[in-house]
């Protein structure tokens, strides 16, 4: 049975970087956060996504699967929620100032660990990874709660950096923008893109 547990984790490290790396409500904000804030000052919501999504996978190793085919409406109040946080946090990267004319450090700021750790129970990519990951590579028996905490761990450990190059990409696009135009655009465009992840939230 180790050998089935090890021959696991290949293919779990392409689902979580396939996961990880493609585009969605969390590399979004973090390509608009990498742009506005620099890579280090988005370290904490790179952290907290991949806290977030760990959490996720627990719970649904857990059971929380089963919970929300008992009480579906708890999935839709989840839904609505996720939708009115993302288009506020769309709102925010849209308005953002460009870095050179910021001068209120307190309201402009990357997102923190906390908020982007919560974001992750309303983000639908999120909860498809914990779905996916828990149901298809874990073994059904004795060897459940092993096969479960490998899933968990090495999703984990792939999220982070694959997670990691989008805020690298904000960088070195922030990089070009040079005029207080430029960033305009380019916050307003993010900010969009943003807000259009609702409709992938409440399909």
């Amino acid at each position: 049975m180790e050998n089935q547990l090890l021959s696991l984790v290949g293919p779990l490290a392409l689902f979580g970087i396939a996961m990880s790396i493609t585009p969605g409500p969390n590399n979004l904000m973090l390509t608009a956060s990498g742009a506005n804030f620099g890579f280090r000052r988005s370290i904490p919501h790179m952290l907290g996504i991949c806290i977030g999504c760990l959490l996720l996978m627990v719970l649904m190793a857990l059971g929380l699967g089963a919970l929300f085919t008992t009480f579906p409406v708890l999935q839709t109040m989840l839904k609505v929620t996720g939708s009115l946080y993302l288009l506020w946090l769309a709102y925010k990267i849209a308005t953002a100032l460009p870095p050179t004319m910021n001068t209120n450090e307190i309201e402009q700021k990357p997102m923190g660990f906390m908020p982007a750790v919560l974001f992750q129970f309303a983000n639908p990519k999120a909860w498809l990874m914990a779905i996916s990951g828990i149901a298809s590579f874990t073994l059904a028996g004795d060897y459940f709660v092993e096969s479960a905490i490998l899933a968990c761990v090495v999703i984990s450990l792939v999220n982070l950096p694959s997670i990691s190059l989008w805020a690298g990409f904000g960088v070195a696009i922030g990089k070009i923008l040079k005029t207080a135009q430029h960033w305009r655009y380019f916050n307003v465009i993010m900010g969009i893109l943003t807000a259009s992840c609702v409709l992938m939230i409440l399909s």
